[in-house]
Parts: C-alpha cells; structure tokens; sequence
C-alpha cells in the first residue's frame, strides 16, 4: 500500500500530471513518449462500421478511453544509452468496456524505461457504449470506506471470465486479441528501428489487458506469441492450455479479488504442472491498492533472472553460483 507520505506527494502533483497527460507532451520529467501511431493502414478490420464516437475522460491524473474502433500505439523508449533490447506491450484495463491509463502506469513505464525497457501501449479496441452509458460510467461516484468485495465464481481452464456466453463482450475481446497479435508483429518490425531484441518482446497486461494478453498467447499466430507475460491482477478471460512453448508468467494480485485471484492460482497451478516458469505474488491488501512500490522491485530482478534484461544477468546468475557461506 502506498505511504502517507507518498499519497501526500501524490496529490501535490495530479494538477500538473493531469495536465501532462492530457496533452501528452513529448518530454515529461518521468517520461519521453516518442510517438504515436494507428496500429492498422486504414480502417481496422471488423470496426470499420462501429459508430459511437471516441470519448476520452480526463480526472485526478488519469485518462479513460471510451469506444476505441482506432487502435494505436503510444511508444516510450528508454534513453539510448540505457536501452538493453527488452520491449513490452502494455494493455490497460477496464473490463473491455473502457481503457484506464492512470499514474500507476506511468509510473511503471519510467520504471521499465529506466532500467532499459521499450514500453508500447497499446489502446485495444473497447466495446462500443452509447452515450448515456459512457455519461453513467463517468458519473460522480459517492465516497466508500469500505473496499471492494467480489462475487465467488467457478473456475474451469483458468478461464475467469464474469460473462462468457456474451456475443458482444467475446467479439470484442477477439478483436481486443487480433490488435495484440498485430502490435507485437509491429514492434517486431521496429527492432531496428527502436533498438529491440525481436526475441525479448513482452506483454504487461492490467485486468482485462491481462486476458487479452493470455488470448494473444492461445492465439498462437506466427510472430506474435509474447516472449513473457506480465499479469497485473489481469486473468485469462478464456479457456487456457498450457502451449508447448509456453511463455514466462510473473503474475500479481490482491488476496481478496474474487475471480481475479482465483484464475491467476489457477494459472499458476497450470504452469507450474508443467514444469514451465511462472511466479505468483499475492498481496494482503485492499483491491485496486497495489503500486509498483508494492511489485515493481521483484518484477525487475525477475526479468534479469529470466535473461529478459541483460544488464546485470551476469551478476546475477554468479549470485546463484556461489555456495552459500
């Protein structure tokens, strides 16, 4: 959970945060977003026909997308001189219905970029939502002590998905997947480019971001299965086999996030069945609490202990060398 001192520090800076987001200058103290592009040519396939205009919300230092038809890329690269060759895609969250990029995030891509890492997020397509049902999502909510509980549900396959048999919610969610297979060929295509190792490319998923993730990797398409999975209490929204090259997971949650740590166990006893690499970290904490104060630490020694950052993975395995004194 965050300190005292940090939610202080916090709500010194939203004002200027907000305002930075909002325009998405190029140069901010924590971070250089270095461009922004369409992920497709022209229309993207299968919303070229979606009518309800893109509304962006803007508040306390976080921005949500609605009724994204457009998907594009925000690239954030690390400084020349930093840059290991390591590269995520980020997925927000927001239940597919919306994209929430918050400063969470941005706190996690200056972490990534800090330590070498090209971060690309990628605003997926979201349901299409009517104008009076984006008004009541963006509505003043009354002030709750008391934290989020969420419902029990059975879980088969790892799948955690609240609504599985709704047309609407599994369409967008196969076109929240075909845009993650599109941008990790992308980012494949810029290794040259943006200084990136094509075979240390990630996915860093937050909620449902984390189940388009795990789509993108059953997907199994051909130069686009992520190198790595990143899951910020994100789980499959799908039934998962654990694929034969099986990605590495680093899997985060809170204790009492119903489904949410539910599927992401699940997951876990999947891959760890099969003997492929996977680590889980719950926490004890009130749901949507968790920081990269909270994680990010064990994420990075995690990727240097995997090789998926280089720079100290030589001192690292020399630490697992050594007999212990």
């Amino acid at each position: 959970m965050r300190k005292a001192s940090d939610m202080v520090l916090r709500k010194l800076l939203v004002p200027g945060l907000a305002a930075a987001m909002l325009a998405f200058a190029p140069a901010t103290p924590a971070l250089a977003q270095q461009d922004t592009m369409d992920l497709y040519n022209g229309p993207a396939a299968g919303s070229q026909d979606w009518s309800e205009p893109l509304v962006v919300h803007c508040e306390d230092g976080r921005e949500v997308r609605y009724n994204t038809t457009q998907p594009r890329l925000r690239v954030f690269l690390p400084e020349p001189d930093k840059a290991d060759g390591a590269a995520i895609v980020m997925l927000p969250g927001g239940g597919l219905r919306q994209l929430s990029i918050g400063i969470d995030m941005h706190d996690t891509i200056a972490m990534l970029n800090e330590e070498g890492v090209a971060v690309i997020v990628l605003e997926y397509r979201t349901l299409q939502l009517s104008p009076e049902q984006v008004a009541k999502a963006t509505a003043p909510r009354p002030p709750s002590s008391a934290p989020v509980e969420f419902p029990k549900m059975e879980i088969r396959n790892a799948n955690a998905n609240p609504s599985p048999n709704d047309p609407a919610m599994n369409e967008v969610l196969r076109l929240a997947v075909a845009d993650g297979q599109a941008a990790l060929r992308l980012v494949r295509s810029k290794a040259g480019e943006w200084h990136i190792d094509p075979d240390r490319v990630g996915m860093f998923g937050t909620s449902a971001g984390g189940g388009v993730a795990f789509g993108t990797m059953m997907a199994g398409a051909d130069g686009a299965m992520p190198d790595f999975i990143v899951s910020n209490f994100g789980p499959a929204l799908q039934d998962i086999a654990v694929p034969q090259d099986a990605p590495p997971l680093f899997l985060i949650t809170e204790a009492w996030h119903g489904p949410v740590t539910d599927g992401l166990l699940a997951l876990f006893r999947m891959w760890n069945d099969q003997r492929k690499p996977a680590e889980l970290h719950i926490y004890d904490v009130p749901n949507f609490t968790m920081t990269p104060d909270l994680w990010g630490g064990r994420l990075i020694d995690w990727m240097y202990e995997r090789g998926l950052i280089e720079g100290r993975i030589s001192a690292v395995q020399d630490g697992y060398d050594k007999e212990p004194s």
